[in-house]
């Protein structure tokens, strides 16, 4: 039993992990003042980062090859074109409302978004631990945003939405295309829909080429293909092998908190006593995801909760959120 909350708290570091090289991608277009548009940028992150993943992941043949099964096609599919929407949408978020504003809005959609899609696609329950967890990051991401007191602008929030609304259903679609599917490696799925969903956007690669001269561009793509992408996906397909779709979604909401500190630490960005508040806020809804359930693991069994026969849509048992 040691071995299975060892198990889930690697799994959820792992999704942490994932979450905080997400929340560099903001800083990060700061500091490089690409004149890259969205959609351009958005391609050469997914396929520098899909081909790398791809170099790491052809080690495994068997996992391949089960994408090629029919259960598989429908999946993958759904993973592939909410990866290529969900670039094109945050990066042009980003570009309309700014980093800091993009990412909350984004991200604090997103763990709604998962538990709704996981609800309808698969059936996974959610619970008052989840409920209680995601609200306190939620609300300690609107804290965040508090200070700038500036017009929103409607697309770009629109956008935002759009954006997290597609994390939810990769999340929860790679999660099912696993549970259908023992035989699939979800870092292998990530590569897949990674390069295909660059492919998606080669129209306007190849429209929008002036700033590949720049060094600073291309230091940009190297960093988001390898370790906002390459790096960060196979974290988060890892975990998200050991979690239910609904806990990863709300350890994604780590992103805008390590935006806001990076903002601090790199960007030399203040924030106020409202926005640590909401630091702490959104610290203490992650922790809940992933501890308790932790600690429940010791007094469960591998196939049932609380009397009642686990459902093999949220497998493994240990991620679930009650």
């Amino acid at each position: 039993m040691n071995a299975q909350k060892n198990g889930t708290t690697s799994a959820a570091g792992l999704a942490l992990g994932a979450a905080v090289l997400w929340g560099t991608v903001g800083p990060a277009q700061v500091l490089a003042d690409t004149t890259l548009g969205p959609a351009a940028l958005g391609g050469w992150r997914l396929l520098v980062g899909g081909m790398v993943l791809g170099v790491f992941t052809a080690r495994n043949p068997l996992g391949t090859g089960a994408l090629t099964a029919r259960s598989a096609w429908r999946p993958l599919l759904v993973c592939t074109l909410s990866t290529g929407l969900y670039q094109v949408t945050f990066l042009w978020s980003v570009s309309r409302t700014g980093a800091a504003l993009a990412t909350v809005i984004a991200l604090g959609t997103a763990p709604a978004a998962t538990g709704l899609c996981a609800r309808w696609a698969t059936g996974e329950r959610v619970g008052t631990r989840w409920l209680v967890s995601t609200g306190a990051a939620v609300a300690g991401c609107a804290l965040l945003l508090a200070p700038g007191g500036d017009a929103v602008d409607v697309p770009g929030l629109l956008l935002g939405m759009v954006a997290g609304i597609c994390y939810g259903l990769y999340t929860v679609f790679a999660k099912r295309l696993a549970s259908d599917n023992p035989a699939v490696h979800l870092p292998t799925v990530a590569a897949v829909s990674l390069t295909a969903g660059g492919l998606m956007l080669l129209p306007w690669m190849a429209t929008d080429t002036a700033a590949l001269s720049d060094a600073r561009s291309l230091g940009l793509i190297v960093w988001l293909g390898i370790a906002t992408t390459a790096a960060a996906y196979w974290l988060f397909s890892t975990g998200l092998a050991g979690l239910s779709a609904t806990s990863v979604g709300t350890l994604s909401l780590a992103e805008p908190l390590a935006a806001a500190l990076l903002g601090v630490l790199a960007l030399g960005e203040h924030l106020s006593a409202t926005a640590w508040a909401g630091c702490a806020l959104l610290l203490g809804g992650l922790a809940a995801v992933s501890l308790p359930h932790v600690r429940q693991a010791s007094r469960t069994t591998p196939t049932e909760i609380g009397g009642r026969a686990c459902d093999p849509c949220s497998v493994p048992v240990l991620g679930r959120v009650e």
